[in-house]
C-alpha cells in the first residue's frame, strides 16, 4: 500500500500559481543605455510566436518539477502487508567461552580430533537453528565479556557471528562471573519468565571481578535462570618429554558450575564428547516457551528517490530546452553586426 508519510506538504503544490495569479509583475528600472544589438532584441522579441508550443512545453515541464518535489519531500514510501512476529518466545543468552583452553584437541566428530571451540561451534549453530520462536542473543568471554549480537530473531546472523568468533578475541583467560554480570544487565528488563541464560565453558574463573557464586545470587535476584555446561572430555593426555600424564578436565571447575544452576533454578550438564553436547542442546531444546505480547510488523520500503529522480531528468531537459530556444532564437534573427 502506498502511503506518505507527511501528506501536508501537498497544501503547498498551489503556491507558485498563486504567486502568478496574485503577486504584482516584477517592473526593470535600468538607466538608458545603448545597446549595439538592440535591432537583434527586437527581432527575437517579434518572432516569440514563432516558439509557442516550446514555452508551453517549458511551463507544462515546470509545473511538473514542482509536483514531483513535493511529492519527495511528502516521504513516499510502500508499506508491506502486517507479518505477526512469534507470539511464543523466549530469551535466550548463550554465553561461550573462548579462552584459549577451548583449542584443546581432545573430541572427535566423524571420526577426526577437533578442538572443544569447533565441536561447539557445530552443535550449537545446530541448536541456535532451531530456535525459530525465540530471540537470541551471543556473549563471548575470555578475559573480558561482551556482547557480540543483541536480542534478535535473526537466528543466522546469530549462528554466522558463533562461526566466526576467534578464540583469543576476549583474552586468554575465563571471566565466568562478567559474562553473568553482562547477561543480567541485559535481560533484567526482559519478561520475568523468558529470562534464560546457556553458559558453556570448560574451565574455571581466572578473571572476574565478581566472582561466579557472587554473579549467581545477583542472576537469582534478578530471576534469571542459568543452564551451565562443562565441556572437556576426561580423556588422560600425556605431557612432556618423560612421559607425564594428566587429565582433560583438570581445569574444570563443576562444583561452581553446579553451584550457579543450582543457585539460579537451572541445571548443570557435563559434555565429555560430541554425543553428550548434542544430547544436551535436545535436552535444552525442550524448554517450555512462554506467552508473550504479540507483536505486528509492517516492512516500510522508502520510495521519495525516485520522483526525486524524476526531477532531477526533468531540470536537465528544462535546461537543455532553453538553451535551445535561446540558441534557435538567436539564429533565427542573425547575429548581432
Amino acid at each position: 500500500m502506498l502511503q506518505f508519510e507527511w501528506p501536508l506538504i501537498f497544501l503547498l503544490a498551489p503556491v507558485p500559481a498563486l504567486a502568478y495569479f496574485f503577486l504584482p509583475a516584477v517592473k526593470e528600472q535600468s538607466s538608458a543605455l545603448r545597446v549595439p544589438f538592440y535591432q537583434t532584441l527586437a527581432n527575437i522579441g517579434e518572432n516569440e510566436s514563432l516558439f509557442q508550443p516550446k514555452k508551453l512545453l517549458q511551463k507544462l515541464l515546470a509545473i511538473l518539477l514542482w509536483l514531483l518535489l513535493i511529492a519527495a519531500a511528502a516521504r513516499p514510501q510502500w508499506v508491506g502487508e502486517p507479518v505477526a512476529m512469534p507470539t511464543e518466545a523466549r530469551d535466550l543468552l548463550l554465553a561461550v567461552d573462548l579462552s584459549l583452553s577451548m583449542d584443546e584437541n581432545d573430541m572427535e566428530w566423524n571420526g577426526r580430533a577437533i578442538s572443544r571451540i569447533e565441536l561447539v561451534k557445530i552443535v550449537v549453530s545446530d541448536f541456535v537453528s532451531t530456535r525459530v520462536s525465540d530471540r537470541l542473543s551471543l556473549i563471548l568471554f575470555g578475559e573480558n565479556a561482551y556482547v557480540q549480537a543483541p536480542l534478535t530473531f535473526d537466528r543466522e546472523t546469530v549462528g554466522t557471528l558463533l562461526k566466526e568468533a576467534q578464540l583469543g578475541f576476549a583474552g586468554r583467560s575465563t571471566a565466568i562471573g562478567d559474562a553473568i554480570g553482562l547477561a543480567i544487565k541485559r535481560l533484567q528488563k526482559r519478561p520475568e519468565s523468558s529470562r534464560v541464560l546457556i553458559l558453556l565453558t570448560d574451565g574455571q574463573d581466572t578473571a572476574s571481578e565478581v566472582s561466579p557464586t557472587e554473579a549467581a545470587k545477583h542472576a537469582k535476584v534478578a530471576k534469571i535462570k542459568i543452564y551451565t555446561i562443562g565441556v572437556a572430555s576426561d580423556k588422560v593426555l600425556r605431557t612432556g618429554f618423560f612421559g607425564q600424564t594428566t587429565r582433560a578436565d583438570r581445569d574444570l571447575d563443576e562444583n561452581t558450575l553446579q553451584y550457579i544452576a543450582r543457585t539460579t533454578g537451572g541445571q548443570y550438564f557435563r559434555a565429555r564428547n560430541a554425543k553428550e553436547l548434542q544430547e544436551i542442546y535436545a535436552e535444552l531444546n525442550e524448554l517450555e516457551p512462554i506467552d508473550q505480547e504479540g507483536e505486528i510488523f509492517r516492512p516500510i520500503k522508502a520510495l521519495f528517490f525516485w520522483p526525486l529522480a524524476a526531477a532531477f531528468i526533468i531540470s536537465l531537459a528544462l535546461s537543455a530546452l532553453r538553451l535551445n530556444f535561446d540558441f534557435i532564437s538567436i539564429k533565427s534573427n542573425g547575429e548581432p553586426n
